[in-house]
């Protein structure tokens, strides 16, 4: 989801996104990555900000959410359909209403449902705790391969039709998923250094036991002042494994644009991105019937792509 190393205003016509703004990195030069374990996104080495970290809320990510049986038969269903030529390089198959996202009108359309090797998915779902309730209603495949370039630029995705989480299963090679911020706000860096192989982790609420943090930090005396940096300098780089399910809410959905840039794509990469509805099309919602017709037009697992 990002360009080149000059500035441009590009407008994306994505089927389920707004469009993207200003490009402030050249491809590839995240400066933070993300930790899973403890929520921290950490300065990379040979960087500005190396030993630095601020929390990054927001991303939810399960490695080998599924195995590799499971991952070829579901890859080999999909290539019995057509993949349909899709931006930047990605093919694509579609699972969704028919949806005009300018004018924020809604059909079901030739909408027949998640296709049935999806089942199975969505029940495995339910086992990750932040995605209680999380009830798909679209299912996009994208195709990536390096020979046709592919990439997508930063973006958020729609949210008027599409609720808060967003549910990616990475297919078939390893990525990275690259989040930058337009914001004018200021993000709050803490230093971290090891001492004795200990790592001092920034203090607060958001202090995290977890693999990536090594317990017993008594007798570190000193932390270093915290840092301010406008958001616009800082990108973080979620590394997504081979099989791995990420889910993006909260602020890494409404304040992070989310991106995949073209050297991150070595092999071919199948992404299956999930979305539920948003508060309007859900119980309560002004449009709460409509919602109801497309779920159970959905959860009937009986789809083609449209």
């Amino acid at each position: 989801c990002r360009g080149k190393s000059r500035e441009y205003l590009i407008l994306v016509s994505f089927p389920h996104t707004l469009f993207s703004s200003p490009l402030l990195f050249p491809q590839g030069e995240d400066n933070f990555t993300y930790c899973p374990a403890t929520g921290l996104a950490k300065g990379n080495e040979h960087m500005e900000f190396a030993g630095w970290a601020f929390p990054f809320p927001g991303v939810f990510l399960m490695e080998e959410f599924i195995s590799e049986d499971e991952e070829s038969e579901i890859v080999e269903l999909m290539d019995q359909d057509d993949w349909k030529p899709s931006q930047s390089g990605r093919k694509k198959q579609d699972y969704g209403p028919k949806v005009n996202f300018k004018k924020q009108r809604l059909k079901a359309g030739s909408f027949t449902g998640l296709p049935s090797f999806s089942k199975k998915i969505v029940a495995q779902m339910k086992a990750c705790s932040v995605l209680g309730g999380f009830l798909p209603v679209e299912q996009c495949n994208l195709d990536y391969m390096p020979g046709r370039g592919s990439a997508i630029d930063p973006h958020f995705d729609d949210w008027w039709l599409w609720g808060e989480r967003l549910v990616s299963l990475n297919l078939l090679s390893k990525t990275v998923l690259s989040m930058s911020c337009d914001s004018e706000d200021s993000i709050q860096l803490f230093h971290t250094f090891s001492k004795e192989n200990r790592e001092l982790s920034p203090p607060g609420s958001f202090a995290q036991t977890s693999a990536c943090k090594n317990s017993g930090e008594e007798g570190i005396n000193s932390i270093l002042s915290p840092r301010l940096v406008p958001s616009k300098e800082v990108t973080v780089a979620i590394h997504l494994p081979r099989r791995s399910l990420v889910v993006l809410y909260g602020d890494a959905r409404y304040k992070w644009k989310h991106a995949i840039y073209r050297k991150h794509i070595e092999h071919r990469r199948i992404c299956v991105t999930f979305r539920e509805l948003s508060a309007e099309f859900s119980a309560g919602g002004r449009h709460e019937e409509l919602g109801k017709e497309l779920l159970e037009i959905a959860l009937s697992f009986q789809g083609r792509p449209v």
